[in-house]
Parts: C-alpha cells; structure tokens; sequence
C-alpha cells in the first residue's frame, strides 16, 4: 500500500539526516545541552530507540491479536524517562548508541512497510485511554521523529550561555 511506502520512506529520510548530524555533535553539546524535558541529546537518542521498539511491538501485536489491545504504554505519564535511566543512555558509548538508534529505527520502517492492510483500523488503547487505530499510531511515527530530530537541530543551534 502506498501510505505504508510512503510512511516508511519518510521515516528513513529523516533517520538520515538526524545519523548526517548526530556524526559531527561534539560531546559536550550530547551532555549538556537539555530540552523542555531536560533531556540530553544523547537521552533523546536513547528515546527514539525505546520509541522504535515500542512501537514495533505494538505494530505486530496489533496485527495478530484482539483488536482493543491494551499495550504498556512506555511514553506517557513519565514512564519513558525511567526507560531512559534504566538502561542508563548516559553511560552508552555514542557511536554504538547512535547506531542502534538507525537500525532499530531500520527495522521499523521494514515493519511499517509489511503491514497488513486489513488490520489499519485495529484499536489500541493508551494509558490515557485514548483509543487510536494502527493507521493513526503509523501516521504519527515519522511525526514523533521529526519533533525530535528538530528539537536536536534547535539544541544544537544553542549558544552557550555566558556565566
């Protein structure tokens, strides 16, 4: 189907340019550099891993069980900074955390593109219980992702502070 092509591609482009401008942060910008959520850069890396597999969880389980699947939501109610800690991104060797963030995000496009069609409209509850469809939950993927290749973009646009 041309929306999953189209979702798939998109995602990898902009997992392209975030990899061209992870390559040339210098390591005091990665740890100190903080966002709205006083997140570093190298904890918002460590995110879109914990998102991409999230998410490729929830895009099979989506398409082999019960439609109104109730998934451990990781993302709201702060659970996702205790996934951040937890496996201690700070600590991960960048380039291999960089890496792992291209190609579980990789894997995920290969995922969205092998979608079965029939099961886009399958229902998935949030721990807000919000009900969103799979469609809707693939649609935002490239979304979520663009925020925070931007929000790295911004990040690094920072002039340091003077003291």
């Amino acid at each position: 189907m041309e929306l999953l092509e189209n979702i798939s591609r998109d995602t990898l482009k902009l997992l392209n340019k975030l990899e061209n401008i992870l390559k040339y942060i210098d390591d005091n910008t990665i740890f100190t550099k903080r966002n709205t959520q006083n997140r570093t850069i190298k904890q918002i890396v460590g995110h879109l891993i914990d998102s991409a597999s999230n998410n490729t969880h929830r895009i099979i389980h989506l398409q082999y069980r019960r439609s109104l699947l109730n998934f451990p939501d990781y993302a709201n109610l702060g659970v996702n900074n205790k996934w951040i800690a937890i496996q201690d991104y700070d600590n991960y060797n960048w380039e291999d955390l960089v890496q792992l963030m291209k190609y579980t995000n990789i894997h995920m496009t290969n995922v969205i593109k092998n979608i079965n069609i029939s099961k886009l409209q399958n229902i998935c509850i949030s721990a807000l219980f919000t009900k969103y469809t799979l469609e809707e939950m693939i649609i935002d993927y490239p979304v979520h992702f663009k925020l925070h290749l931007d929000e790295i973009k911004e990040l690094i646009a920072q002039k340091r502070k003077p003291r």
